[in-house]
């Protein structure tokens, strides 16, 4: 983990999730799903988790930058928990609240790091 992300890992539900996506479209940030791509494929009544891995810096864009690569823990559709990431801007994340014990959090961060789960791509490519 990079130093100067928080080392928390917060809970967030679809309309939030589509709206940080939104975001980081809008900010021309790197990791995002592409306009519409949540709201068609996340479970509409799922939480989502975000874990800040890393600074990241985009010279080209400095309003935008630094900002936090996260990694997702994103339930979709079909209840599957998948693996992707999202660029999200550190005012954004900070403005979510902190709703998860430890174990919670320890339990996502055992997922994200070590289950093996499917990505994003690779779901999508599985379920057209």
């Amino acid at each position: 983990m990079s130093s100067g992300v928080p080392r928390t890992i917060k809970a967030v539900d679809t309309s939030e999730l589509i709206r940080l996506d939104s975001e980081a479209i809008h900010c021309g940030l790197t990791r995002n799903h592409g306009a519409g791509w949540l709201a068609e494929f996340a479970g509409p009544a799922a939480v989502h988790y975000l874990w800040p891995v890393l600074v990241h810096r985009l010279g080209h864009r400095p309003e935008s930058s630094p900002h936090w690569r996260c990694m997702l823990l994103l339930t979709v559709r079909d209840g599957q928990q998948i693996f992707s990431l999202l660029d999200v801007l550190p005012a954004s994340f900070e403005d979510l609240p902190e709703t998860l014990d430890a174990a919670t959090k320890t339990e996502v961060a055992h997922r994200l790091e070590h289950e093996g789960l499917l990505t994003q791509a690779q779901w999508a490519d599985l379920n057209p």
